[in-house]
């Protein structure tokens, strides 16, 4: 039996890959064993036992950005954490430390060398975050979600998807998701989505231009996330929701997405072949722009600042689109050219040589 030490956390970015990965050593290697290190205020503290995992929790320790008291009282509780989880990985046998990015991340990095165990990491961001900054000067093995991503000894897996997502067959489970979103099965349909809380740029502007998308022959499916502040205007061939559960069929439906470029976001849409309008989120490093590069130079989706994606963009530039059938199955073509189903098994791959 193996024993893997995952971390990673903070927001889905992190944990959802984590989990794939999680999962797909399970199926390949059922009597292995999968220790989770994360924080009990990110969205792993509620995810990784739902999964049935085993979740080591530990301090939530940000980098300080600058010399104040929490800088002073960072460095020694830091020290503590990185020793108790290097007599943890000894005291558990783990062979190996893989790790996602996000608070988890980096003392599980440093814990894994003082251990004298393999280490490897999985990146999302075609941007790295400083958790993997920091991981990638301490292993050869380094698995990106993006070509480009510049960390050290990079190779190229893809994303770890969520397993609803890496077997979807569009085709065949769209009348249901038509159905289950009471959809008309003739027209084609747009999907909107700012992510779990929305954006208020992408709700705004889809929420303004929906008559013309409609008159335009398109179904409008509208995710607003939780802190929207729009309301259903009630027009015939538009769904307004704040949120799916069953975010597999929403995909199943859509010929065509408006929405942020999240790593996931990106990953998923170009799996399943489906051309893209992306907005990316203003504040930041920027690492939403980066994720869509790759995409949009293939021709498969296009990027426009979210400043600039208002009413008269969508009528001079997104519905042209819309109306050209033969460009949206080429952009589709495009998309699908650029993504992949199987990260979490070339995640695994590369686990697996690590470890030997």
């Amino acid at each position: 039996m193996t024993t893997w030490l995952l971390a990673g956390g903070g927001t889905a970015g992190h944990v959802n890959p984590l989990l794939a990965v999680a999962d797909a050593i399970m199926r390949r290697r059922p009597d292995d064993e999968i220790v989770v290190v994360g924080t009990q205020e990110g969205l792993e503290s509620r995810l990784v036992p739902a999964r049935g995992y085993e979740l080591l929790p530990i301090p939530r320790l940000p980098f300080p950005r600058r010399p104040d008291r929490a800088a002073l009282a960072f460095a020694p509780a830091f020290r503590e954490t990185v020793a108790g989880l290097s007599r943890t990985i000894t005291e558990r046998g783990v062979d190996a430390v893989v790790g996602f990015g996000g608070y988890a991340a980096a003392p599980a990095y440093l814990a894994a060398r003082r251990a004298r165990v393999p280490l490897v990491l999985h990146e999302a961001n075609a941007k790295p975050g400083m958790a993997n900054r920091l991981g990638g000067r301490l292993t050869e093995f380094v698995g990106v979600a993006f070509e480009g991503t510049p960390l050290p000894h990079a190779q190229l897996v893809g994303m770890p998807l969520r397993a609803e997502i890496e077997t979807l067959d569009r085709v065949a489970t769209r009348p249901e998701a038509l159905a289950h979103f009471d959809l008309d099965p003739d027209r084609p349909v747009l999907l909107a989505t700012g992510g779990s809380l929305g954006a208020r740029r992408i709700n705004s502007t889809v929420l303004a231009s929906a008559p013309r998308i409609l008159d335009a022959g398109w179904s409008i499916l509208h995710l607003v996330g939780g802190r929207a502040e729009v309301s259903d205007p009630g027009l015939p061939h538009y769904r307004m929701l704040e949120y799916s559960d069953r975010m597999e069929l929403a995909l199943a439906a859509a010929d065509f997405a408006v929405s942020r470029a999240g790593a996931a976001t990106v990953s998923e849409l170009t799996a399943l072949g489906i051309p893209a309008l992306y907005v990316p989120y203003p504040v930041g490093n920027g690492e939403q722009r980066f994720n869509a590069r790759g995409v949009v130079s293939a021709g498969g989706s296009l990027l426009i600042e979210d400043a600039r994606f208002l009413p008269d963009y969508v009528t001079r530039e997104l519905l042209p689109i819309l109306l050209d059938g033969g460009r949206v199955a080429a952009m589709g073509d495009a998309a699908a050219s650029t993504g992949s189903r199987d990260g979490a098994d070339r995640m695994v791959d590369l686990v697996l040589r690590a470890a030997r």
